[in-house]
């Protein structure tokens, strides 16, 4: 009896060492990256992102320039952003759901007012020579900074950011979807030395992450609500954000 314990437990192992374990190796990458398809997870709050309509995830990767990716799928890659450590330096590009792909990164260049280089406009234009609809978002109430746009066909119909220094974006006419969620502008004039006028341009309400997301739903697909969509179980990238990314000061 003895014997055969053994032998049953030596076949058990061998089949453990050959079989589960390089599977489970391949399912898991670095960082905990897990490349087993699943279905969206939500994610929204406190984090950048980009909708792009599109279903190939690849080219959407490749349009950004990102090396060094990794597959995964959309737990593992929600996860891998919102890391408090490695989270900020990292982007992942969803598997596609209703016809739009989402690349989600704390990284993504931000409209920072006239002293720093404009990282977004440029990106979002690459991106629009690729892709026939593009739109960005920015929410975290923690740095009092929002922002939202949207280029059709090559063109920026509605640019908009919100930060410490009031406005620092502000491109087409407000939107039918902007009104409705309760936005409106007023322009404050101000005299400086000599007769300077100085303009300013203010929203006439405070600026709430899920006013954002609201605007993103009628846009394309609030990203907050995406438990439970209709989406077969998919794996995305992850990798680190490209260093073009970062903020930079103009030079004087």
């Amino acid at each position: 009896m003895a014997f055969i314990t053994v032998v049953v437990a030596s076949v058990t192992l061998f089949f453990l060492v050959t079989t589960v374990l390089p599977s489970l190796r391949g399912a898991r990458g670095r960082g905990g990256l897990d490349a087993t398809p699943d279905t969206p997870v939500s994610f929204g709050y406190g984090m950048g992102w980009l909708a792009i309509r599109t279903e190939e995830s690849e080219h959407v990767r490749d349009a950004l320039g990102l090396e060094g990716v990794e597959p995964a799928n959309w737990r593992s890659g929600i996860a891998a952003v919102y890391d408090e450590s490695a989270g900020p330096a990292r982007v992942f590009v969803s598997p596609p759901v209703g016809g739009w792909t989402f690349v989600v990164s704390l990284a993504l260049p931000l409209p920072m007012g006239p002293a720093f280089e404009d990282r977004t406009t440029p990106l979002l234009h690459a991106l629009a020579d690729a892709f026939s609809e593009v739109q960005y978002y920015f929410t975290d109430p923690l740095i009092g900074h929002f922002a939202w746009a949207r280029i059709v066909d090559g063109r920026i119909l509605r640019a908009f950011a919100w930060g410490d220094e009031g406005v620092v974006w502000n491109r087409g006419a407000l939107s039918r979807a902007e009104r409705a969620m309760g936005l409106s502008l007023t322009e404050l004039r101000s005299v400086g030395p000599g007769g300077r006028v100085a303009r300013r341009i203010e929203p006439k309400m405070a600026i709430t992450e899920d006013q954002v997301l609201s605007l993103a739903g009628r846009w394309s697909i609030d990203p907050s609500r995406l438990e439970g969509a209709l989406a077969e179980p998919a794996v995305g990238y992850v990798g680190p954000a490209p260093a073009a990314w970062r903020p930079r000061r103009k030079r004087r």
